[in-house]
């Protein structure tokens, strides 16, 4: 049996070490993750009070979006997108993507949605769906993540990898090669254009007061990147906040000078100790799915001003919370809160989170 157990063993090893995976890890050493016992990041539950509304009307209601009326809209994982009365709960199926509605925007022309299989999407009161882009610069796009607009009308959107699809999620952070893009779309020309790649998971998209700058979350290296449009910095980008405690996700302005981010998980240290080694995550990745570990039951929001400092941070963790928080959105007093998994949308008082 000794013989036996020492080539089981021998062979495991081979496999962990050797066997050929279809993601090529590059090395990154992160800074040492912000302190959460006391300071902008400390631990709290005032996402506790957050009531949730639609309640099994969907999984997924990852983005959000209001029309001047205060109707508030979302998409969930079955590709339908609807129209929720927050005051009565009402709820209509306003169009069915036929992939995975994320981010989204109302503008002049309809809503916009950003899908993440089949690309950036326009969808009109009566719900027609219009395709507006799939590809950049002869590039496909395979993960388009958020979307936001600007004073002008043109769009700007998130292709979070142009290598893996959501159902390859775990392969883009695994691999940690920075394949996200920033990008463009002039809806009155049709043209799409590239600003920024070499992203790491491009995700949530929020254009900054006067359509200044544009923010885009860098999920897989805990920032918030901006690209100017105006000014002296136009067409540079520069780091809007870094050393986040946790992934960033969606973010959005209030037109109040807060932009409202999203985490979707605290930091792991586990993780972080292997992004500087590419041989150790190529074997984790070796690893059976259910060895990976799960993220526990979190939520938390932060709250930035116009130079990216916290003015706000609502937290909440537990087996009763909502959670994960992908998206928020401010209307008037109320905070509304989107998730990638959970079925329902969450709202709480923007007080419940900015008090003292």
């Amino acid at each position: 049996m000794k013989p036996l157990f020492v080539a089981v063993i021998a062979l495991l090893l081979a496999y962990l070490l050797f066997w050929p995976v279809p993601i090529s890890p590059q090395s990154w050493t992160p800074p040492d993750a912000p302190a959460t016992d006391a300071g902008p990041f400390a631990v709290n539950q005032r996402l506790k009070a957050a009531e949730v509304l639609a309640v099994d009307a969907g999984v997924g209601p990852e983005g959000l979006a209001f029309d001047d009326e205060g109707m508030l809209y979302t998409g969930y994982l079955d590709g339908r997108v609807v129209k929720l009365d927050p005051a009565s709960g009402a709820l209509t199926e306003l169009a069915n993507t036929g992939g995975r509605p994320l981010g989204m925007v109302m503008t002049e022309a309809g809503l916009v949605v950003a899908d993440a299989i089949n690309g950036l999407l326009r969808i009109a009161a009566d719900g027609t769906v219009t395709t507006l882009s799939t590809q950049s610069d002869a590039r496909p796009f395979r993960f388009v993540d958020d979307v936001d607009v600007a004073p002008d009308g043109r769009l700007y959107f998130s292709d979070a990898s142009y290598r893996y699809g959501a159902d390859q999620l775990m392969h883009d952070f695994f691999e940690h090669a920075g394949t996200g893009r920033l990008l463009r779309h002039d809806p009155a020309t049709g043209i799409t254009e590239t600003l920024v790649d070499g992203l790491h998971f491009a995700n949530g998209v929020a254009v900054g007061p006067n359509g200044d700058y544009v923010l885009v979350t860098e999920t897989g290296r805990y920032q918030v990147t901006r690209y100017w449009l105006n000014g002296p910095q136009s067409g540079t980008t520069d780091v809007f906040i870094d050393n986040l405690p946790g992934f960033p996700d969606n973010i959005s302005y209030d037109d109040d000078g807060r932009f409202w981010l999203a985490l979707y998980a605290p930091r792991d240290p586990v993780l972080d100790l292997t992004l500087p080694q590419p041989w150790l995550r190529k074997v984790l990745f070796r690893l059976p799915q259910w060895m990976h570990p799960e993220p526990k039951p979190y939520a938390a929001i932060v709250a930035l001003d116009t130079e990216g400092r916290v003015v706000a941070n609502a937290q909440a963790s537990g087996p009763d919370v909502f959670a994960p928080v992908t998206s928020v959105k401010r209307r008037g007093d109320a905070l509304f809160l989107g998730s990638l998994s959970y079925p329902g949308v969450a709202r709480l008082p923007v007080s419940a989170v900015t008090a003292d």
